[in-house]
């Protein structure tokens, strides 16, 4: 069976981190492309290139938008640290990303390439901008998978998750661009979270790839234990969004109208899913992730890193 054609749009991140770890393996990974997002533009760029030289991963990477839409920047360097990839000791950059810029790259291969994935684990900013110049792209696309908004809670805001709330206009560009898109909101990626035992796990592998991850994975289930949970656990949020395409078997999701509020003074970037159950006009846009197989998905992402030892 063919692997599924895929680009993954990007702001490293640790759990991006492991989603590239994730699609190389288990995709034909076109290319990367970055955005501004967990932390600056030239930092997810670096963060995305040094993952790729860790894990001796040959694909291209191409730089994205620095900035939201409308709004200003916003990071999460509490989460992720000053860099983006707190944890492990990185070796020196030896990798360039291309020429290229991420939207042109994105509206070229997706002319050029039939039934592409594109996967957007950071703020939806580049796709915006390709849907905005080359609105024909989104019919040739096999279909969009994001790991952002949620169906119940924040994160970033009581009523916001990050990515969504990082630039909501773009978002909102996504969501109603009529590709049939796969939403893995905190509603869905709070429930595979990283443990301790998980993490410990993944060191016994050894490699450098093993040890890559667990370092990066030690520290952003520490991070989330000092700034959320309490306990020692972090949500991978980023490889949802990639295993829903590759491993389908593993989720469930349903179609549900999802808007994206731009103008609430408390709820601003929230994705608002209509959950009533009740006749209504409003268009089923969105397939909205509602659980995960959590103990068969960990086995994979541990059966993955196996891979590069």
């Amino acid at each position: 069976m063919a692997k599924p054609k895929l680009i993954l749009d990007c702001d490293p991140g640790h759990d991006d981190a492991v989603a590239i770890l994730f699609a190389a393996k288990h995709t034909e990974l076109l290319g990367i492309t970055t955005v501004s997002g967990n932390v600056p533009l030239d930092l997810t760029t670096r963060n995305a290139l040094i993952t790729a030289q860790i894990l001796n991963i040959n694909v291209p990477v191409y730089i994205g938008a620095e900035r939201p839409l409308v709004a200003e920047a916003v990071h999460a360097p509490d989460i992720h640290g000053e860099t983006g990839l707190g944890g492990p000791e990185l070796p020196e950059l030896a990798r360039r990303a291309e020429e290229q810029d991420a939207v042109s790259y994105l509206i070229e291969t997706i002319r050029q390439v039939n039934d592409v994935w594109l996967v957007i684990t950071g703020p939806c900013t580049n796709a915006a901008l390709a849907f905005r110049q080359a609105p024909d792209i989104v019919k040739r696309l096999k279909g969009i998978s994001v790991m952002g908004g949620s169906s119940t809670f924040g994160n970033r805001t009581p009523a916001a998750e990050f990515n969504i709330l990082a630039d909501p206009e773009a978002a909102d560009i996504v969501f109603n661009c009529g590709a049939p898109i796969l939403m893995s909101g905190l509603n869905l990626t709070h429930q595979f979270a990283v443990t301790e035992k998980d993490v410990a796990k993944i060191r016994e592998i050894g490699g450098g790839a093993a040890v890559f991850v667990a370092d990066m994975l030690g520290f952003f289930a520490k991070t989330y234990k000092e700034r959320y949970f309490g306990t020692f656990e972090g949500p991978l949020h980023d490889p949802c969004a990639v295993m829903a395409i590759t491993h389908p078997e593993l989720f469930t999701f349903e179609a549900r109208n999802v808007a994206v509020e731009l103008r609430g003074e408390h709820t601003r970037g929230m994705t608002v899913v209509d959950t009533r159950g009740v006749k209504s006009d409003l268009p089923l846009n969105v397939q909205v992730g509602l659980s995960v197989k959590r103990a068969e998905g960990m086995k994979l992402l541990l059966d993955t890193i196996r891979m590069y030892s």
